[in-house]
Protein backbone atom coordinates (compact mmCIF):
# COMPACT_ATOMS: atom_id res chain seq x y z
CA UNK A 1 0.00 0.00 0.00
CA UNK A 2 1.19 3.61 -0.62
CA UNK A 3 1.27 6.13 1.42
CA UNK A 4 -1.40 8.00 -0.95
CA UNK A 5 -3.52 5.44 -1.03
CA UNK A 6 -4.86 6.45 2.64
CA UNK A 7 -5.40 10.32 1.70
CA UNK A 8 -8.88 10.81 1.80
CA UNK A 9 -8.85 14.88 1.61
CA UNK A 10 -10.29 17.70 0.01
CA UNK A 11 -13.33 17.27 -2.22
CA UNK A 12 -12.97 13.10 -1.68
CA UNK A 13 -15.25 13.08 1.73
CA UNK A 14 -17.94 14.52 -0.50
CA UNK A 15 -17.19 12.68 -3.63
CA UNK A 16 -17.09 9.19 -1.41
CA UNK A 17 -20.34 9.69 0.17
CA UNK A 18 -22.32 10.85 -2.85
CA UNK A 19 -21.01 8.49 -5.23
CA UNK A 20 -19.59 5.47 -3.67
CA UNK A 21 -21.95 5.09 -0.64
CA UNK A 22 -25.01 4.24 -2.65
CA UNK A 23 -23.00 2.38 -5.22
CA UNK A 24 -21.53 0.16 -3.31
CA UNK A 25 -21.45 0.35 0.60
CA UNK A 26 -24.79 0.84 1.37
CA UNK A 27 -25.67 -3.07 1.15
CA UNK A 28 -23.15 -4.13 2.70
CA UNK A 29 -23.54 -1.66 5.45
CA UNK A 30 -27.34 -2.50 5.70
CA UNK A 31 -26.10 -7.11 5.99
CA UNK A 32 -23.43 -5.58 8.88
CA UNK A 33 -25.73 -3.28 11.22
CA UNK A 34 -27.97 -6.25 11.32
CA UNK A 35 -25.27 -8.30 12.09
CA UNK A 36 -23.99 -5.94 14.78
CA UNK A 37 -27.57 -5.33 16.40
CA UNK A 38 -28.15 -9.36 16.57
CA UNK A 39 -25.41 -9.76 19.09
CA UNK A 40 -26.82 -6.53 21.52
CA UNK A 41 -24.12 -5.09 22.03
CA UNK A 42 -23.98 -2.57 24.85
CA UNK A 43 -20.58 -0.58 24.47
CA UNK A 44 -19.95 -0.41 20.54
CA UNK A 45 -16.53 0.68 18.68
CA UNK A 46 -16.41 1.27 15.27
CA UNK A 47 -12.96 1.85 13.30
CA UNK A 48 -12.28 3.52 10.09
CA UNK A 49 -15.65 4.73 10.34
CA UNK A 50 -15.24 6.38 6.46
CA UNK A 51 -18.43 9.22 6.03
CA UNK A 52 -20.30 6.92 8.32
CA UNK A 53 -22.78 5.06 6.04
CA UNK A 54 -22.57 1.67 8.74
CA UNK A 55 -23.09 4.43 11.83
CA UNK A 56 -26.58 5.67 10.41
CA UNK A 57 -27.61 1.95 9.84
CA UNK A 58 -26.06 0.96 13.14
CA UNK A 59 -27.39 3.79 15.48
CA UNK A 60 -31.05 3.23 15.44
CA UNK A 61 -30.50 -0.56 15.87
CA UNK A 62 -29.27 -0.08 19.39
CA UNK A 63 -30.67 -0.09 22.32
CA UNK A 64 -31.48 3.26 24.41
CA UNK A 65 -28.79 2.55 26.72
CA UNK A 66 -25.91 1.28 24.55
CA UNK A 67 -23.07 3.92 23.96
CA UNK A 68 -21.15 4.07 20.46
CA UNK A 69 -17.28 5.34 19.44
CA UNK A 70 -17.20 6.27 16.27
CA UNK A 71 -13.27 6.45 15.08
CA UNK A 72 -11.50 7.33 11.63
CA UNK A 73 -8.11 7.85 10.92
CA UNK A 74 -8.91 10.67 8.66
CA UNK A 75 -10.64 13.71 10.49
CA UNK A 76 -12.16 15.37 7.48
CA UNK A 77 -13.66 11.42 6.77
CA UNK A 78 -15.10 11.86 10.62
CA UNK A 79 -15.93 14.94 10.48
CA UNK A 80 -18.52 14.65 7.43
CA UNK A 81 -19.31 11.56 8.58
CA UNK A 82 -20.96 13.64 12.02
CA UNK A 83 -22.21 16.31 9.39
CA UNK A 84 -24.47 13.98 8.36
CA UNK A 85 -25.33 11.48 11.42
CA UNK A 86 -28.97 12.88 12.84
CA UNK A 87 -28.07 13.92 16.86
CA UNK A 88 -27.81 11.17 19.03
CA UNK A 89 -26.19 11.59 22.86
CA UNK A 90 -25.13 8.03 22.66
CA UNK A 91 -22.36 8.30 19.79
CA UNK A 92 -19.13 9.65 20.28
CA UNK A 93 -16.84 10.72 17.25
CA UNK A 94 -12.68 10.35 17.80
CA UNK A 95 -9.83 10.56 15.60
CA UNK A 96 -8.37 7.10 16.02
CA UNK A 97 -5.49 4.57 14.61
CA UNK A 98 -6.28 1.66 14.49
CA UNK A 99 -2.99 0.39 15.28
CA UNK A 100 -3.17 2.39 18.38
CA UNK A 101 -6.57 2.66 19.95
CA UNK A 102 -7.16 5.31 22.52
CA UNK A 103 -9.12 3.62 24.43
CA UNK A 104 -9.08 1.44 27.69
CA UNK A 105 -8.60 -2.21 27.83
CA UNK A 106 -11.85 -4.42 28.32
CA UNK A 107 -13.90 -1.10 27.26
CA UNK A 108 -16.38 -2.48 24.41
CA UNK A 109 -18.30 -6.23 23.90
CA UNK A 110 -17.91 -5.30 19.95
CA UNK A 111 -15.57 -3.61 17.52
CA UNK A 112 -16.77 -3.47 14.03
CA UNK A 113 -15.29 -1.93 10.68
CA UNK A 114 -16.47 -2.31 6.94
CA UNK A 115 -14.10 -2.58 4.24
CA UNK A 116 -11.38 -0.73 6.43
CA UNK A 117 -9.11 -3.70 7.53
CA UNK A 118 -7.29 -3.73 3.88
CA UNK A 119 -5.73 0.12 4.95
CA UNK A 120 -4.45 -1.66 8.24
CA UNK A 121 -0.25 -1.66 7.36
CA UNK A 122 0.05 -4.26 10.19
CA UNK A 123 -3.30 -5.90 10.58
CA UNK A 124 -2.01 -8.26 13.00
CA UNK A 125 -1.30 -5.23 15.60
CA UNK A 126 -4.54 -4.18 14.64
CA UNK A 127 -6.39 -6.78 15.55
CA UNK A 128 -4.34 -7.15 18.85
CA UNK A 129 -5.44 -3.55 19.80
CA UNK A 130 -9.25 -4.45 18.52
CA UNK A 131 -8.84 -7.80 21.29
CA UNK A 132 -6.93 -5.24 24.11
CA UNK A 133 -10.10 -3.28 23.79
CA UNK A 134 -12.61 -6.11 23.93
CA UNK A 135 -14.33 -7.63 27.12
CA UNK A 136 -13.77 -11.31 27.54
CA UNK A 137 -16.43 -13.03 25.14
CA UNK A 138 -16.63 -10.35 23.15
CA UNK A 139 -16.70 -10.35 18.92
CA UNK A 140 -14.95 -8.12 16.56
CA UNK A 141 -16.50 -8.10 13.17
CA UNK A 142 -15.71 -6.94 9.79
CA UNK A 143 -16.16 -7.07 6.07
CA UNK A 144 -13.64 -6.65 3.31
CA UNK A 145 -13.90 -6.61 -0.57
CA UNK A 146 -13.29 -9.85 -2.27
CA UNK A 147 -10.33 -10.22 -5.43
CA UNK A 148 -11.08 -7.23 -8.25
CA UNK A 149 -12.86 -9.58 -10.20
CA UNK A 150 -15.39 -10.41 -8.59
CA UNK A 151 -16.30 -6.43 -8.20
CA UNK A 152 -16.71 -6.02 -11.99
CA UNK A 153 -17.21 -1.81 -11.99
CA UNK A 154 -13.72 -1.69 -9.84
CA UNK A 155 -12.17 -4.38 -12.36
CA UNK A 156 -13.49 -2.64 -15.66
CA UNK A 157 -12.22 1.13 -14.37
CA UNK A 158 -9.09 -0.95 -13.36
CA UNK A 159 -8.37 -2.10 -16.78
CA UNK A 160 -9.80 0.83 -18.48
CA UNK A 161 -6.91 3.05 -16.98
CA UNK A 162 -4.40 0.56 -17.82
CA UNK A 163 -4.89 1.10 -20.95
CA UNK A 164 -5.05 5.22 -20.63
CA UNK A 165 -1.65 4.88 -18.49
CA UNK A 166 0.03 1.89 -20.35
CA UNK A 167 3.60 2.63 -19.01
CA UNK A 168 2.37 3.27 -15.58
CA UNK A 169 -1.14 2.17 -14.70
CA UNK A 170 -2.70 3.26 -11.52
CA UNK A 171 -3.92 0.02 -9.43
CA UNK A 172 -4.78 1.42 -6.28
CA UNK A 173 -8.21 -0.27 -6.37
CA UNK A 174 -6.50 -3.84 -6.96
CA UNK A 175 -3.67 -2.75 -4.92
CA UNK A 176 -5.40 -2.12 -1.62
CA UNK A 177 -9.26 -1.81 -1.71
CA UNK A 178 -9.23 -5.22 -3.65
CA UNK A 179 -5.82 -6.21 -2.00
CA UNK A 180 -6.85 -8.46 0.84
CA UNK A 181 -9.31 -11.33 -0.15
CA UNK A 182 -7.33 -14.05 1.11
CA UNK A 183 -9.48 -15.75 3.54
CA UNK A 184 -6.76 -18.19 4.76
CA UNK A 185 -4.68 -15.20 5.39
CA UNK A 186 -7.79 -13.16 7.19
CA UNK A 187 -8.13 -16.43 9.31
CA UNK A 188 -4.20 -16.80 10.05
CA UNK A 189 -3.95 -13.09 11.09
CA UNK A 190 -7.18 -12.88 13.39
CA UNK A 191 -5.86 -16.23 15.21
CA UNK A 192 -2.40 -14.96 15.51
CA UNK A 193 -3.95 -12.24 17.48
CA UNK A 194 -5.69 -14.30 19.88
CA UNK A 195 -8.94 -14.54 18.13
CA UNK A 196 -10.69 -17.87 18.25
CA UNK A 197 -14.10 -18.98 16.54
CA UNK A 198 -13.55 -17.29 13.33
CA UNK A 199 -16.50 -17.48 10.78
CA UNK A 200 -15.76 -16.30 7.12
CA UNK A 201 -18.98 -15.92 4.55
CA UNK A 202 -18.65 -14.47 1.19
CA UNK A 203 -21.48 -12.20 0.06
CA UNK A 204 -22.68 -11.24 -3.12
CA UNK A 205 -24.25 -7.74 -3.92
CA UNK A 206 -25.73 -5.53 -6.70
CA UNK A 207 -23.83 -2.64 -7.80
CA UNK A 208 -26.30 0.24 -9.79
CA UNK A 209 -26.29 2.89 -11.45
CA UNK A 210 -28.01 5.50 -13.72
CA UNK A 211 -25.50 6.06 -15.70
CA UNK A 212 -21.62 3.81 -16.80
CA UNK A 213 -20.80 7.85 -16.00
CA UNK A 214 -21.03 7.22 -12.07
CA UNK A 215 -19.28 4.70 -11.39
CA UNK A 216 -16.74 6.37 -13.44
CA UNK A 217 -17.25 9.34 -11.08
CA UNK A 218 -16.70 7.56 -8.02
CA UNK A 219 -14.12 5.02 -8.69
CA UNK A 220 -12.11 8.11 -10.20
CA UNK A 221 -13.20 11.09 -8.18
CA UNK A 222 -14.60 9.77 -5.25
CA UNK A 223 -11.37 7.64 -4.11
CA UNK A 224 -7.79 7.79 -3.75
CA UNK A 225 -7.65 6.73 -7.48
CA UNK A 226 -7.72 10.21 -7.50
CA UNK A 227 -4.52 10.61 -6.08
CA UNK A 228 -3.01 8.25 -8.65
CA UNK A 229 -4.69 9.50 -11.43
CA UNK A 230 -3.81 13.75 -11.22
CA UNK A 231 -0.02 12.47 -10.44
CA UNK A 232 0.28 12.08 -13.62
CA UNK A 233 -0.27 15.36 -15.14
CA UNK A 234 -2.94 17.91 -15.24
CA UNK A 235 -6.08 17.15 -16.99
CA UNK A 236 -5.37 13.70 -16.77
CA UNK A 237 -8.64 13.18 -14.21
CA UNK A 238 -11.37 14.15 -17.02
CA UNK A 239 -9.54 11.91 -19.45
CA UNK A 240 -9.50 9.04 -17.01
CA UNK A 241 -13.00 9.38 -15.73
CA UNK A 242 -14.24 9.18 -19.48
CA UNK A 243 -12.15 6.53 -20.50
CA UNK A 244 -14.04 4.68 -17.27
CA UNK A 245 -17.55 5.77 -18.40
CA UNK A 246 -16.58 4.31 -22.18
CA UNK A 247 -15.47 1.22 -20.63
CA UNK A 248 -18.46 0.74 -18.49
CA UNK A 249 -20.55 1.45 -20.95
CA UNK A 250 -19.10 -1.11 -23.28
CA UNK A 251 -19.19 -3.76 -20.86
CA UNK A 252 -23.16 -3.16 -19.34
CA UNK A 253 -24.53 -0.84 -21.65
CA UNK A 254 -25.25 2.99 -22.02
CA UNK A 255 -28.30 2.85 -19.90
CA UNK A 256 -28.86 2.27 -16.41
CA UNK A 257 -26.13 -0.60 -15.28
CA UNK A 258 -25.42 -3.08 -12.76
CA UNK A 259 -22.92 -5.35 -11.82
CA UNK A 260 -21.95 -7.61 -9.00
CA UNK A 261 -19.95 -7.04 -6.08
CA UNK A 262 -18.52 -9.28 -3.64
CA UNK A 263 -17.09 -9.18 0.07
CA UNK A 264 -16.40 -11.21 2.82
CA UNK A 265 -17.90 -11.14 6.04
CA UNK A 266 -15.90 -12.01 8.98
CA UNK A 267 -16.73 -12.27 12.42
CA UNK A 268 -14.76 -13.56 15.52
CA UNK A 269 -15.12 -14.23 19.39
CA UNK A 270 -12.10 -13.07 21.94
Amino acid sequence: MLETDKVFAGSLPENYDRYMVPLIFEPFAADLARRAASLSPSAVLEIAAGTGVVTRALAPKLSASASYVVTDLNQPMLDYAASRQAPNGRITWRQADALALPFEDAAFDLVCCQFGAMFFPDRVSAYRQARRVLKPGGHVLFNVWDRIEENLFADDVTNALARLFPEDPPRFLARTPHGYHDTALIRSELEAAGFSDVAIETRAEQSRAASPRLPAIAYCQGTPLRNEIEARGAGQLNAATDCATSAIADRHGSGEVAAKIQAHVILAVF
